[in-house]
């Protein structure tokens, strides 16, 4: 089919993939359309980047602001503009010598409001296991009875109720062939339209519920705890092309170039999900949104380019974190929940090894393992998952006598606790192939992470996870489950519970971060960069994405943190002291019985069970508050209070998405209101994120130049050319001016110290362009000799690129900063700063002349004979 757009210009079936010098990622919604995009092409362009990296593509539910709840894979989504407008971008695109790579959404549709938006659901809930759609869908089919004629066949429970059935019987109406419950529409079961509503349910493929109870007994895969997505067995080969037609006829058309695969974990087989996407694609450039967990490697037989970066991100954020003072913030964190917070807690404790927790154990490690216990536990938000492993092993034991007898509540025991105790995202089991390595190492550190005694259905269900019991429908489908259930386990229970329960340092508490192990050491930086050379030169790397809670500026003004812990412990305690505990501070009142609860269908975003009770005051609240006010500072009441609700509810101590405390979360958002109606309080604050503002600068520059010049391909979010103090989403999703940006582009093509904005707008197009012009080489540490020599980190790019920033700048400029530290520069010709201008020559060159005039970071290049 050919578009007026830009007339299909198929490519050859084995053109080689063009890797990215740099990519810009893009948040189309309603309110940044491809349209929007396209009139952005000639600033990206002039900003340096080789590719648009954008979010994903396909149709998705009305008012999306994301795109991740699919609709229908046939059809580019006409609230983006459609596919003649995605079309105009590429060819728009294309005439300023840039690519497009798309996000990917493999694992799971919406169920949309109203239901007949995602038309294969649709049919399905009409026909049930009939449909040919049927097999499209995760259910599990014998979890709930069938319809009266065929209670053997199963049903789809739909968890969209606002209360009990009975409650609401009411509220349901039927319409022609359809019944319908305020908003949403469902399918009736050809020939039931004239029934009694009451008979009229019972006959349904479908069970209409109160939403509390997909907990426990949903039947149908989510997107971790979401609901309204609903898992796809891309794992089909028919599912597969019908859901990547569209995306990958665009692709042999040349319109899109590249993609980002959202969740791989959640797929049955990744592995044979990128082979069969390669295939298609003749080895397209294709990342995973994979998590690495620790020193977790990316498996080695994924045919694809890498990760989206993560890994670079921890590094990056790790080697410009004081491992040492974040352990001591760390004491003055735990100082401040259990005293009154009058700053007079003394948070020394000695300088901890880098690489090892602060304390052993470390809380947040503790908080971890509850959160992941809390999903799998009795009414966790995951019991329906692990409900279905159990009903699994039941069947199997049934099958196989040999594996028969094993309690239900003692495989239900089993499971949460090798899930709670699973080191990583998920184990790789692949049926009929031997078990990797690495995940046969992480079950057993499963195990051994458990203090308690095992027995046989310990051993039973350990084995079954790593498919260990031979080959066999139950067997093998166990053993792939677990893998999907184990990342939803870990998704939740770690990134979106405990490090919303953990809070020390706040930068530390991102995506695939090790908040017990603040800090990466210099040494250990090089290693991951020469890794990556080595095995995945064309990974992606970022700093800021669509879901970090953070954005990297915020991050990098909290890093200072960890360099003043004592400060910061004063300041926090006079702060709280400062808002006082009168009105609207959250008081012992706050926290009694839940006053009231959410009156319908959830997110899904979390449960609230658990406590955390405290007298008089809730500390812990007001250390993310103060936190929170200087990740964003400025921003306004509305963006700190929904972000400090959302960390509230995340974290499921005293309020959550599903049980909702009115009472407690209108005295918290009363808290956060009070400190901009403090004329006291506020001035103080401005003023302290002032003092920061000098070293916040200096992690700025320097991680956004280690960003740009590590091995592998940055990936810039958008608008993070200039500063940007974002926090979690739906906050770091907005559209952004990229017209203004433009303007900005142009009016300042050098840097001015003092203008911070400027200064990293300047250092990132000239790192681009250095990027787009010539193929940065092998990855070289250069080490600093002298007093401060701690304070750099330098490395070459080959023979004539170097990176040199500074790490540490507060406990830098406490020591006096420079002194006689010296840097030797390879030999050969000179070297000349990309960013100044300013010539240095081969050989020792004091830090002190490289960084002068308060620079913090130098990107050195051979232009010529000096």
């Amino acid at each position: 089919m050919t578009h007026a757009a830009e007339p299909a210009q198929s490519r050859p079936a084995a053109a080689p993939a063009a890797v990215p010098s740099a990519s810009y990622r893009l948040q189309l919604q309603p309110g940044f359309t491809l349209h929007d995009a396209t009139a952005a092409v000639p600033y990206l362009a002039a900003l340096g980047v080789s590719h648009l990296h954008l979010s994903p593509l396909l149709a998705a539910a009305p008012g999306s602001t994301h795109g991740y709840d699919t609709v229908d894979h046939g059809r580019i989504s006409e609230q983006l503009g459609g596919e003649d407008a995605l079309r105009a971008l590429a060819a728009e695109a294309h005439r300023h010598h840039l690519r497009l790579i798309a996000d990917v959404v493999p694992n799971h549709m919406a169920v949309p409001v109203p239901e007949h938006l995602n038309r294969p659901l649709w049919e399905v809930l009409r026909d049930g296991p009939d449909s040919p759609y049927a097999h499209w869908f995760d259910i599990d089919w014998t979890a709930q009875p069938g319809p009266v004629d065929a209670p053997g066949r199963g049903r789809v429970l739909l968890p969209l109720l606002g209360d009990r059935l009975g409650a609401v019987l009411d509220q349901l109406a039927v319409d022609g062939d359809t019944l319908r419950y305020h908003d949403h529409v469902l399918p009736l079961r050809p020939g039931t339209e004239a029934l009694p509503l009451p008979e009229l349910l019972a006959r349904q493929w479908y069970r209409p519920a109160w939403w509390r109870l997909a907990r426990t007994e949903l039947n149908y895969r989510r997107f971790f705890t979401v609901n309204e997505l609903i898992a796809v067995r891309v794992e089909r080969p028919e599912v597969f092309e019908a859901t990547h037609g569209v995306l990958l006829r665009l692709h042999r058309e040349g319109v899109l170039d590249g993609f980002r695969i959202d969740h791989p974990d959640g797929l049955a087989d990744p592995r044979g999900y990128l082979e069969r996407l390669a295939g298609a694609t003749g080895g397209a450039y294709t990342v995973v949104e994979k998590i690495l967990t620790g020193d977790e490697r990316l498996p080695a037989d994924w045919p694809c380019a890498g990760t989206t970066g993560y890994d670079a991100l921890r590094r990056i954020d790790g080697v410009l974190t004081d491992h040492a003072g974040a352990c001591r913030l760390a004491g003055a964190y735990e100082a401040f929940l259990t005293a009154s917070p009058d700053g007079r807690s003394d948070p020394d404790h000695g300088d901890p090894d880098p690489g090892q927790p602060c304390a052993d154990p470390h809380p947040a490690l503790a908080a971890a393992r509850r959160g992941r216990a809390d999903m799998t536990g009795p009414g966790g938000e995951l019991s329906a998952e692990v409900e279905r492993l159990v009903r699994l092993a039941v069947r199997l034991g049934a099958a196989h006598p040999a594996h028969a007898d094993h309690p239900p509540e003692r495989l239900r025991a089993a499971l949460g606790r090798l899930l709670t105790g699973y080191p990583a995202y998920r184990p790789y089991v692949r049926p009929g192939e031997p078990l990797p390595e690495t995940s046969a190492e992480q079950l057993s550190a499963a195990r051994a992470a458990d203090e308690g005694p095992t027995d046989a259905t310990d051993r039973f269900v350990a084995e079954l996870a790593a498919g260990a019991l031979g080959r066999g429908p139950e067997q093998d489908e166990f053993a792939v489950r677990f893998g999907q259930t184990a990342a939803a386990v870990a998704a939740k229970g770690v990134e979106d519970t405990a490090f919303y329960r953990w809070n020390a340092l706040l930068s530390l508490n991102e995506v695939g971060g090790e908040p017990a192990r603040p800090g990466v050491r210099p040494a250990d930086f090089h290693a991951w960069c020469h890794y990556v050379e080595r095995h995945w030169p064309h990974t992606m790397t970022v700093l800021s994405t669509h879901d970090t809670k953070r954005s990297a500026d915020a991050r990098a003004r909290l890093a200072v943190l960890a360099e003043q812990p004592r400060e910061w412990a004063a300041e926090a305690a006079a702060w709280s002291t400062a808002a006082g505990r009168g009105s609207g501070h959250v008081s012992d009142r706050a926290f009694g019985p839940s006053s009231g609860t959410s009156s319908g269908p959830s997110s899904g975003r979390g449960a609230g069970h658990g406590s955390a009770s405290g007298p008089g005051h809730d500390p812990d609240s007001d250390w993310l508050l103060w936190q929170t006010l200087v990740a964003g500072w400025p921003l306004s009441p509305d963006r700190l209070v929904a972000a400090v609700l959302k960390a509230a509810r995340e974290a499921k101590l005293r309020t959550s998405w599903t049980t909702q405390d009115v009472r407690f979360e209108r005295a918290l958002a009363d808290r956060v209101q009070g400190v901009f109606g403090n004329p006291g309080l506020l001035p103080r604050i401005e003023g302290y994120v002032a003092g920061l503002a000098p070293y916040a600068r200096s992690n700025t520059l320097a991680a956004t130049l280690l960003h740009l010049t590590v091995p592998g391909v940055p990936d810039l979010y958008q608008g993070s050319e200039e500063p940007l103090y974002t926090l979690v989403d739906p906050d770091n999703r907005r559209p952004v001016d990229l017209g203004a940006l433009a303007v900005r582009l142009t009016d300042s093509p050098t840097a001015r110290t003092g203008d911070l904005a400027r200064e990293k707008l300047h250092l990132t197009t000239t790192a681009l362009h250095l990027r787009r012009t010539r193929e940065l080489g092998a990855h070289r540490p250069l080490t600093a000799v002298g007093p401060a020599a701690a304070h750099l980190l330098a490395f070459g790019r080959g023979p004539d690129v170097v990176t040199a920033v500074t790490r540490l700048p507060y406990r830098l400029a406490r020591t006096g900063g420079w002194h006689d530290t010296v840097l030797h520069l390879p030999g050969g010709r000179g070297w000349t700063d990309e960013l100044t201008d300013r010539r240095f020559p081969s050989g020792p060159v004091p830090v002190g002349e490289l960084l002068a005039d308060d620079r913090p970071v130098v990107l050195l290049t051979r232009r010529g004979t000096s």
